[in-house]
């Protein structure tokens, strides 16, 4: 089996990986829908580059910490957990004490072009950054998954952060077309009970997201 044909396969499996529901795509979806294409785009390439530095760990045989040792998986499992449910908190929050009104969401939208723009961005980046670093399901399969399609005589690390991309570029493309296509929605968002809803409907999904993560067992 070439190179080629590793990457290939590889594009398969972590392709069906990516149309999978996850917090990931809670939280694109709701920055694209509240904060706009940029904020959802900037989430997403936060996601992609945890996604590389997972890529990056596997190939390294870093994360291999997460399948030999209980206590490490463990701990990040609780991290990860407790990160969703502090998203999803804040989240529901928002959805029970914030009064929307169409000037808040018209200011909001508004603010991407004013000076808060920049910050608001990185902030979005960094938020799919820990999204996915303190994901261990995310580790556990890069470990599984990334050794059995590195090619004989491959460098490892290389070959392996090649792979990442290509799951990354998949990811791209899965939250391109969420994102593009919450812009349908977006002139809803003038209602506040839309805006309520959009809230505690995603702060639910990210904090069952945490609930679950924190009841499993590997």
């Amino acid at each position: 089996m070439d190179a080629l044909s590793h990457l290939a396969s590889f594009a398969l499996v972590a392709g069906l990986l990516t149309v999978v529901p996850g917090p990931d795509t809670a939280i694109v979806l709701r920055a694209a829908l509240v904060r706009g294409n940029r904020h959802g785009f900037a989430t997403a390439l936060g996601i992609g580059a945890g996604t590389l530095v997972w890529g990056a760990a596997a190939a390294a045989g870093v994360s291999a910490v997460l399948t030999t040792s209980q206590v490490a998986y463990t701990s990040l499992r609780v991290v990860g957990a407790c990160y969703l449910l502090w998203l999803g908190y804040g989240l529901l929050r928002a959805a029970w004490v914030n009064r929307y009104t169409e000037v808040d969401v018209d200011a909001e939208a508004a603010s991407a072009d004013g000076g808060k723009a920049a910050s608001g961005l990185w902030s979005a980046w960094g938020r799919g950054v820990l999204t996915s670093l303190t994901n261990p399901k995310v580790g556990v399969f890069y470990m599984a998954m990334i050794p059995q399609f590195i090619p004989s005589g491959a460098p490892h690390l290389a070959f392996g952060i090649l792979l990442a991309l290509v799951h990354d570029i998949e990811g791209m493309v899965w939250f391109a077309a969420i994102i593009l296509g919450a812009n349908s929605l977006r002139a809803r968002l003038r209602r506040p009970r839309f805006r309520r809803a959009l809230d505690a409907s995603t702060g639910t999904v990210i904090a069952g997201f945490g609930v679950t993560l924190a009841a499993a067992d590997n």
